[in-house]
């Protein structure tokens, strides 16, 4: 077995057991941020009795199996969402961590896109279920992904800071713009202060990243909301979260985004 494999093997392994603890964490801020509750007291309890969850029923997805879905001292169900929230971390950041792998001189972007995967994750089943993205979460994103995008530079030596404040640009005049013509009706102001993030995290990957991701935004959101509509299960006037569409066209656009910018223009003949 050779040293890269071992190595390779090391790593999987760590980011399986980190994502799936910051999985776990995220459910308590899923649950708690939008109440305005703090994220470190108390401890994890039971909804339904209120009893403190011990250490060993607070193992990420296994004490869930064990317990098959239910509070050991009220039989209370738990909601799957726990180890699916869990589960999904773990996928993201493995996925995460094999496009970085993958991308020429883009592995130091990793630190930062496992922060802004796992914030993603929390803000989109917040969005979902409470239509807004909470400052709490948002707003340190900022210092965070400039401390990132430095570590990156500062590692590979690529400083991608023209097609990154252009990505930011791109992403925020769109989004930005829509909600001051619309007077936030056709877009949160939650969604214009997460449009920097994504857009200058996606410019520095390359400006077609953020464009695509930006364009799969919307065009995701368009098909939901026809879908829901044909199904008369939302109608014209309802308000549907964009958050979940912009994280999932930031999604699409960090991994196939330079792919599709590419053949776009070599069709054009460009």
């Amino acid at each position: 077995m050779s040293d890269e494999t071992l190595v390779l093997g090391f790593v999987v392994v760590l980011l399986v057991g980190i994502g799936l603890a910051v999985g776990s964490f995220l459910n308590v801020v899923i649950y708690r941020v939008p109440l305005g509750l703090s994220i470190v007291r108390p401890g994890s309890a039971c909804p339904g009795c209120h009893t403190p969850i011990a250490t060993r029923d607070n193992i990420p997805v296994l004490s869930w199996l064990v317990l098959r879905g239910r509070c050991r001292v009220c039989r209370e169900p738990i909601s799957p969402r726990y180890p699916s929230v869990e589960l999904l971390n773990m996928v993201v950041w493995l996925a995460l961590a094999w496009w970085a792998w993958q991308s020429d001189g883009l592995v130091w972007l990793l630190p930062l896109l496992l922060v802004l995967g796992s914030a993603g994750l929390a803000l989109f089943f917040i969005d979902l279920e409470h239509h807004r993205l909470p400052d709490a979460i948002v707003l340190p994103l900022y210092p965070v992904t400039v401390a990132g995008l430095v570590l990156a530079g500062v590692m590979s030596g690529q400083w991608a800071v023209g097609s990154a404040l252009i990505g930011g640009a791109i992403w925020v005049i769109v989004i930005g713009g829509l909600w001051l013509v619309t007077g936030g009706r056709g877009m949160g102001f939650g969604d214009v202060k997460l449009a920097p993030v994504l857009g200058v995290t996606l410019g520095w990957v390359g400006v077609s990243a953020a464009a695509v991701g930006l364009l799969v935004a919307f065009g995701t959101g368009a098909v939901v909301g026809l879908a829901l509509m044909a199904t008369r299960r939302a109608g014209r006037r309802t308000a549907l979260p964009f958050g979940p569409f912009l994280l999932i066209g930031a999604a699409i656009g960090l991994w196939a985004g330079q792919a599709i910018g590419s053949a776009y223009l070599g069709l054009v003949g460009l």
